[in-house]
């Protein structure tokens, strides 16, 4: 088996520029499909998302706020542990293109309904409630913008004006929170909706979600269903949705993101297996001579078959560990600005590709190696 293994790594690599240029292909390829996965499975959240939190909103749509009244109904509704609720403000820090987003809620509620998801220790707690205007911002916002605790900031609301008609709205910083993981979205402001409802213009005592905890032993759709059901004929219905449907539903308004990255990295791999079939078919049209030597030796085919497959997964090998090597280099320095998280469950369904693109690249020229006979083989000599 060892020497096996010798003669397909010296097989791959008997002419370096070609083995270096197939190697840097590959790592390409998987560089892309790592990316574009840790993409999905982190900037979305889908990893993050919950499917026992639901919100509630508006069945108008996202601009559209309901009261606070709903709150005691809420709370009162069979099969409903916990209830929140936020208030969003989009803004910028510095520029237009620098958007920021403000969930203003009431801590106490938040840290019974989402405080484990979002790693919301007594200690942030105690800090967000210091202070009417003091804040918690996310690791990831906090990185980006190069914030630290007990600096003051200003965010421009696109919307939202205070009483004194202006949208500068201006808080402190009072912590920075973790999130419970490394795919949980810490790219947000934490506020107290106390301190929002009270200087804003419009919009006083409306929330635009109610974030809603189940009973243990209700089951969320029906729970969703019920919500619903409640405020059906009210002057403003609600749609209810856990929070993987509602990112789902979101997500494919701007644009079907799992299509888009099925397509693109379906075509790397396409174009990749052309090159790598078309390289190595050539490859072995040169070893003819070696090939028939092979065959009148002894060597079965189904030994030479195993030779250069063998060859065919070593380069894909090093070329696929290469790219998951970069994919992680980036997730490790980006990842908390772009979204980027690369699970376990990639990584595996990564080394399942190297392995089968590696033996479908090699099986054209084995097979063509394999229908070379050994007087034609000869007479490239």
């Amino acid at each position: 088996m060892m020497g096996w293994f010798r003669l397909a790594r010296r097989n791959a690599g008997r002419k370096p520029l070609r083995m270096l240029l197939l190697t840097i292909c590959i790592a390409i390829a998987f560089l892309i499909y790592g990316l574009t996965a840790s993409f999905q499975n982190g900037s979305q959240s889908a990893a993050a998302a919950s499917d026992d939190i639901l919100g509630v909103m508006s069945a108008g749509g996202r601009g559209q706020s309901l009261p606070m009244a709903y709150l005691s109904r809420l709370e009162a509704a069979p099969g409903v542990a916990e209830v929140t609720y936020l208030t969003r403000i989009r803004g910028f820090a510095g520029v237009e293109t620098n958007v920021i987003a403000i969930s203003a809620t009431d801590p106490d509620r938040v840290a019974r309904v989402n405080g484990p998801d979002l790693g919301l220790t007594p200690d942030l707690l105690a800090a967000l409630t210091a202070a009417r205007d003091n804040v918690l911002v996310g690791r990831a916002l906090a990185e980006a913008q190069g914030w630290r605790v007990g600096q003051s900031i200003t965010v421009t609301a696109f919307q939202a004006a205070t009483k004194d008609g202006s949208r500068d709205w201006r808080f402190r910083i009072g912590g920075i929170f973790e999130g419970a993981s490394a795919a949980s979205d810490t790219y947000f402001i934490l506020a107290r909706y106390d301190y929002v409802n009270a200087m804003r213009a419009a919009g006083t005592d409306r929330v635009d979600a109610f974030v809603v905890r189940p009973a243990e032993t209700v089951a969320p759709g029906d729970l969703a269903r019920a919500i619903d059901a409640l405020f059906a004929n009210s002057a403003a219905p609600t749609r209810t949705q856990t929070e993987k449907q509602f990112l789902t539903a979101f997500l494919r308004q701007l644009a079907d993101v799992g299509l888009i990255i099925t397509l693109v990295v379906g075509a790397a791999f396409i174009t990749l297996l052309m090159i790598v079939i078309n390289t190595l078919t050539l490859a072995v049209r040169e070893r003819r001579f070696e090939i028939g030597v092979l065959k009148t030796l002894g060597f079965s085919q189904s030994w030479i078959l195993s030779l250069i497959l063998g060859e065919t997964l070593f380069i894909f090998i090093l070329g696929g560990a290469s790219g998951l090597a970069l994919t992680k280099i980036a997730t490790q320095f980006t990842g908390a600005n772009l979204g980027l998280v690369l699970a376990p469950k990639i990584i595996g369904q990564a080394v399942l590709l190297i392995l089968g693109l590696g033996l479908v690249s090699g099986l054209v020229p084995a097979l063509s190696a394999l229908r070379i006979p050994v007087t034609a083989a000869f007479r490239t000599r």
